[in-house]
């Protein structure tokens, strides 16, 4: 996307599975899977070879630094990296109204990742970030709205066609395409290093709460279909 000259602007959207017909049943992004089985099977070369951290931290920096137009048409569900991506690297979010979020991973006995840290005060404010965080109550399209999150909800059916052409607003020839460039690079630029400075900080905790007892219960009993008993250890 980067290097093609000819792609102009970026749409991101949930793929629909050919076997669902209903669209308050699509999914945009369901985050991560964790098998707790899968993970203690791999060695530790294989563990080192597939650092899920450092991954994300490379995607979220490279979209970051992607000064062509990103917009995101959130087509349903989207839990845990299915919001943080977004909100991380898209200029602009449209939601389906059936779409709905909610961040899971302090329930998982991790922290949020993908700066998540960074951004989310700076939306919402501290004290709504931290209860969105702490809790990871799931939350409607409208109510993304009304905290700033997403910029639009719309009819499920007009989603996609209204990302087009929104995204035909911003390149030529209906758009002044080097001036939305500059504009983004002038608002990311500088915030560069507080965004890396808090993808590390964020990896940190994630690595070490990767291999807590909290985390390993957490996925478990999520497998399970039962409460965790969580021991902060």
């Amino acid at each position: 996307m980067e290097k093609d000259d000819t792609a102009k602007a970026l749409i991101i959207t949930g793929a629909r599975s050919e076997d669902n017909n209903d669209p308050a049943r699509e999914a945009f992004c369901n985050g991560g899977y964790f098998n707790p089985a899968e993970l203690e099977a791999m060695d530790k070369e294989t563990k080192a070879k597939i650092d899920l951290t450092d991954i994300a931290r490379k995607l979220c920096l490279k979209l970051w630094s992607l000064y062509k137009p990103v917009i995101v048409a959130m087509n349903g569900l989207a839990i845990g990296g299915g919001l943080t991506i977004p909100i991380a690297c898209a200029d602009l979010i449209f939601a389906s109204e059936h779409a709905w979020a909610r961040l899971p991973f302090v329930n998982l006995g991790i922290v949020p990742e993908l700066a998540s840290s960074y951004f989310l005060p700076r939306l919402l404010g501290f004290q709504r970030a931290k209860e969105i965080m702490f809790f990871g109550e799931k939350m409607t399209g409208q109510q993304m709205l009304e905290m700033g999150i997403v910029n639009k909800v719309l009819p499920h059916g007009e989603l996609l066609s209204y990302a087009r052409e929104t995204a035909l607003k911003l390149i030529p020839s209906k758009g002044a395409w080097m001036a939305v460039r500059m504009t983004k690079e002038i608002l990311h630029k500088p915030l560069i290093e507080a965004v890396t400075r808090a993808l590390d900080l964020g990896n940190v905790a994630l690595n070490k709460l990767f291999a807590s007892n909290d985390f390993f219960e957490a996925i478990t009993a999520q497998m399970e279909k039962k409460e965790p008993v969580f021991k902060g250890e």
